[in-house]
């Protein structure tokens, strides 16, 4: 069986920036393993399986596997996979079913290879739980308690599919020097995949509202990381006052040399969050085949 993927750099237009993604735009007839064991051998933080849609009003359907296991929702493959889609097709609106749900993207062509995605949440993010033990924060960050939080924001657990320890910091020069202990890690960062967020405001940066880092999820430290983002849009939301729309410029993966850009929009009516969405760019780097014929 010979099957083409596709790699591509997400969250910019610049090849060999951004967060790496594979892509298997042909997935019909691969079994759960065959996916894990595909996913395993590419060892990007991602790759999403594109196959025919359950219902013919839909675009298609996804799945999405870490080099370890499936993720019901990830954000930078949902970009991804809707840039292959809208390079692949003349539709500028795609339905994707997804583990969490329906997801619905807007797609927009830049040229032959690049494109940018937004995608409605799918699932609006939730606060899970507090994390007011900033000292224990510290000791995992490599950090000062002092250095913990930044503006109104403290830190806390939400999800918008997948659970995210957001963790606000005092400044980019904090950002910089976060070191993971991973003798604490575990214990501080316990639920679910133990990930943490780890932000702060950038009022100095002229491109960016936020910057951030992403640690964990059997990944070390991830250059881009969408469902992350689309957690942090429940803490900001807690955190803006009155009704409207927001949008937020978040830059990530800078301290590893992959640069990210990635765009938070949401709308709050009667100081509720009603909205959510994530947009970015993508490039398609490579295309190849993978043989996997036996004897």
């Amino acid at each position: 069986m010979k099957l083409p993927y596709l790699l591509l750099d997400v969250f910019t237009r610049e090849p060999l920036q951004g967060n790496g993604l594979a892509v298997i735009p042909q997935a019909d007839g691969l079994l759960d393993d065959e996916m894990q064991a595909i996913a395993r051998e590419f060892n990007l933080s991602e790759t999403v399986f594109i196959f025919k849609p359950h219902s013919e009003r839909n675009t298609a359907a996804v799945r999405i596997f870490t080099p370890y296991e499936e993720l019901p929702f990830a954000g930078h493959p949902t970009v991804g996979a809707a840039v292959v889609l809208g390079l692949n097709g003349k539709a500028t609106a795609l339905r994707i079913e997804e583990k969490v749900g329906l997801v619905t993207a807007l797609f927009e062509r830049i040229d032959r290879r690049t494109g940018s995605a937004r995608f409605t949440l799918p699932r609006l993010p939730m606060r899970i739980a507090d994390l007011p033990d900033r000292l224990a924060l510290a000791q995992a960050l490599g950090i000062e308690p002092e250095e913990i939080g930044c503006d109104v924001f403290k830190p806390a657990v939400f999800s918008a599919g997948v659970t995210f320890h957001l963790v606000p910091v005092r400044s980019a020069d904090v950002l910089a020097r976060v070191k993971v202990n991973n003798i604490a890690w575990q214990s501080v960062f316990h639920h679910d995949h133990h990930s943490a967020y780890v932000f702060t405001l950038t009022p100095d940066e002229a491109e960016n509202d936020i910057a951030a880092r992403m640690f964990g999820m059997g990944v070390g430290e991830d250059p881009g990381t969408g469902s992350a983002a689309a957690a942090l849009i429940g803490l900001l939301a807690e955190n803006e006052l009155g009704s409207g729309q927001f949008d937020y410029f978040l830059r990530q993966g800078v301290e590893m040399g992959r640069p990210c850009r990635i765009n938070l929009h949401f709308r709050k009516e009667n100081e509720q969050l009603t909205h959510g969405a994530i947009g970015g760019e993508a490039v398609v780097l490579a295309e190849g085949v993978l043989d996997l014929t036996r004897g």
